[in-house]
Formats: structure tokens, C-alpha cells, sequence
């Protein structure tokens, strides 16, 4: 089977937009947590979200595709940032053969709230004679891979994979699969999602999923005070091409992807399985692709979201998972800087992997002030960075509905 390397990453998440930018904030250890301002939140128990502050899609369009703007949903025009600032990293310049085997997916666990919810207000005002044809196409979910493949005329697989919050981890995931099986050469990967509208957060907050902390630390992961998530929007693109491909045009190669777990509890829509049962299969589904131990580990990015059980089960599986070895591997939860970033959480952590890998720096798991009994004895990272080279990595995502998914990322060895 082909090896699948990383040779791009485009952030455009609420920590900053680009790829040095973003990586730096993070290790600063600062939240970039704030007061919600794309709707008025008046009425609404929760007043903070991690916002993306600044994009303008039309930065990332060429002349000819400026009109796009129009056709774009929040959650697709980040992808189209995010998709360009990766091609921009990786400079894969595709021939017009080579196009046919290069491919978008992108995982997406929502779609258009923001469009539905306007076009559902015109209605509502001034009668379905005034809605905009472009409605449909903007909140249908699979447009971001769709907007991406036709700016960058990629003309191999063109699909979106939902799956709640592991949507963009099983993008990556079946991403590698098709450059594993030698049916692509080159996968844009990742997820979007911009949820921070009336009925996003009004819809978390009825299920009690939400923190009510509402500031800046809000999002406090194994902390003994966590009460909660915090939504978070933005895109994450990750370029990923053959090692074959890549070695031939030199390109520089942040990890490699190495293993892919899928798993489903099959027990309930919202609540993980006792014990975490179905997100342990994951993670040995993925050791076992990759061709790991558990003690080969060196860090894992959590799915961590700062919820009361979620996070204990997860801890629990991990222990499980990795038995003796689960005091030594460093772990720690990147939405206690940003907020849960829901189906491109799994994009945005997976990416966050490859630079550990490739910096030897591992980022914090921040507000985690007094850890929950629980998780005594896990390295939980709290607060600042720490420099460690590892040779594997870990991504976990979980979602409603029970799926699960883990990613092994190593290293980049010749």
C-alpha cells in the first residue's frame, strides 16, 4: 500500500487564521474564547463562543471566483480559506492529468445554519418569492468539498462525510484510504463548521451540553469545575499526497498518517458507552493499522470537551486502552483554547498533531486549575506547552449518534 504523508495545512479557526499564526497562539496559551457578537445573546443562558474574527473569504478567491462569495454558506467560505492557505503551504501543483486523481473530502457536521436561518426569516418577512436560488446550494453540507474541488478543479472523489463531531476525522481517515489503495495521488482533507448562530447555540444549551461559565475559561477539560463545552467555528484543510508524490517533487512533509480507527457504541444518541467501550475499539483499531503499541505514543489529542461524563469516559478507555503505559503518554485537550469546534474538531486536532510531530512541541490543556480526581495520574498537560519529540501521535473525535474515531499520525520517516 502507498504510504499517505501530510505535505499542507490551512487553519481558519478562532486562534487565528493561516498556519504559523494559529500553532503560535495556541503555544501561547491564551484562550481565544470570547463574547459571542454574530447575534445578539440577550435572551440566550450562554454569552460565549471561540469565534473566527477577521476572514473575509474574498482574500482567498482568484478574480474569476470572486463571485462565489454570494454562493457561500459561513461554513463552506472557511473551508475555501483554509483549503487555499494549505495549497499555498503544500504547492502541490497538480498537472491537468494529475487532477483526476485529486479528490476533496471534507467533513462537515451541520451545514448552512447560518443560510437556513436567514432564508427561513425572508420567508417568514416578505414571502418564498423573495428567497435567493442560492439557498439550497449554500446549506447543503457536501458544498464545501464541492466549492473546493471546483476552484481547485479536482476531478477524482467529491464527497462529505457527517458524522456529528467525528465528521472531519473520517474525512481524513477515508481521505488516506483512497491514496493508501493507489486510486488518488492527492486528498484535500478536513472539516468546517459554523454553528455560532440563534439556533446552534440555543439547540446545545436546551440539551444542557453547554458551560454556563460564560468567559474566557469556560472550556476547562478533566477540571474538577468544568460544566460544559463551548461551541467553536472554523475550517481546517489538510493536504495529503503519496509519499511517492511527494518525495518526487521534494515537497516538505510535516507527518505521515498512519492508522485509522472507526468504531460505534451502539448504545445511545448522546451519551458515550460504559467505560468508553466503543471509543477503546477505536483506538486499537487504529494502533493495529498503524502498526503501534499503545506504548509507542507518545501524545494524544483528546476529544476532551470539557463535558462531565465525556470526558471521565474517555479518560477511562484511554486507561484501558494503554494499561500500564497510560501515566507516560502525554495528553491533553486543544478545545480548552478554542471551544469544540464540532465536525471540524476532528480536522483542527488531527493537523494540531502533525505540527507536535514536526515541532516537538506538545500544546497545553488550558483552565486545568484542579483536575478531577478521576484522571489522577494521566498526564494531562495542564496549562503551558511542554517540548517533547515524539514518533507517534494520536486523534480521538467522538460524536453523537455513538461513532467514533481515532487517527494515528508518526513522524515522518524515509
Amino acid at each position: 500500500m502507498e504510504r499517505v504523508v501530510i505535505t499542507g495545512l490551512g487553519f481558519v479557526i478562532p486562534n487565528g487564521i493561516g498556519v504559523l499564526e494559529p500553532w503560535r497562539k495556541l503555544l501561547s496559551a491564551e484562550s481565544a474564547i470570547g463574547p459571542i457578537t454574530q447575534f445578539d445573546t440577550t435572551e440566550y443562558q450562554v454569552k460565549v463562543a471561540g469565534e473566527v474574527r477577521g476572514f473575509e473569504v474574498e482574500k482567498y478567491l482568484s478574480e474569476k471566483d470572486r463571485r462565489k462569495g454570494r454562493e457561500l454558506d459561513r461554513f463552506s467560505a472557511m473551508s475555501v480559506g483554509a483549503t487555499q492557505i494549505a495549497m499555498d503551504d503544500s504547492k502541490p501543483e497538480l498537472t491537468e492529468e494529475e487532477r483526476e486523481g485529486a479528490g476533496a473530502i471534507i467533513g462537515v457536521g451541520l451545514g448552512g445554519l447560518h443560510v437556513i436561518e436567514a432564508c427561513h426569516e425572508v420567508i417568514r418577512t416578505k414571502g418564498p418569492k423573495r428567497l435567493t436560488p442560492y439557498f439550497i446550494p449554500a446549506a447543503i453540507a457536501n458544498m464545501a468539498a464541492g466549492q473546493v474541488s471546483i476552484i481547485h478543479r479536482l476531478k477524482g472523489p467529491n464527497f462529505c462525510t457527517t458524522s456529528a463531531c467525528s465528521s472531519s476525522a473520517h474525512a481524513i481517515g477515508e481521505a488516506a484510504g483512497w491514496i493508501r489503495r493507489g486510486l488518488a495521488d492527492l486528498m484535500v482533507a478536513g472539516g468546517s463548521e459554523a454553528a455560532i448562530t440563534p439556533l446552534g447555540i440555543g439547540g446545545f444549551s436546551a440539551m444542557m451540553a453547554l458551560s454556563k461559565r460564560n468567559d474566557s475559561t469556560s472550556s476547562r477539560p478533566w477540571d474538577k469545575g468544568r460544566d460544559g463545552f463551548v461551541v467553536g467555528e472554523g475550517a481546517v484543510t489538510l493536504i495529503l499526497e503519496s509519499l511517492t508524490r511527494a518525495k518526487k517533487r521534494g515537497a516538505k512533509i510535516y507527518a505521515e498518517v498512519t492508522g485509522y480507527g472507526a468504531s460505534s457504541d451502539a448504545h445511545h444518541i448522546t451519551q458515550p458507552a460504559h467505560e468508553g467501550e466503543g471509543a477503546q475499539r477505536a483506538m486499537r483499531l487504529a494502533l493495529k493499522d498503524a502498526r503501534v503499541n499503545a506504548s509507542d505514543i507518545g501524545y494524544i489529542n483528546a476529544h476532551g470537551t470539557s463535558t462531565p461524563q465525556g470526558d471521565l469516559q474517555e479518560a477511562t478507555a484511554i486507561r484501558h486502552v494503554f494499561g500500564p503505559h497510560a501515566g507516560s503518554v502525554s495528553i491533553s485537550s486543544t478545545k480548552s483554547s478554542m471551544g469544540h469546534l464540532l465536525g471540524g474538531a476532528g480536522a483542527v486536532e488531527a493537523a494540531i498533531c502533525a505540527l507536535a510531530l514536526h515541532e516537538g512541541v506538545l500544546p497545553p490543556t488550558l483552565h486545568l486549575h484542579e483536575p478531577d480526581p478521576a484522571v489522577a495520574g494521566l498526564d494531562l498537560i495542564p496549562l503551558q506547552p511542554r517540548e517533547k519529540k515524539i514518533k507517534h501521535a494520536l486523534s480521538n473525535s467522538f460524536g453523537f449518534g455513538g461513532t467514533n474515531v481515532s487517527l494515528v499520525l508518526s513522524r515522518f520517516e524515509s
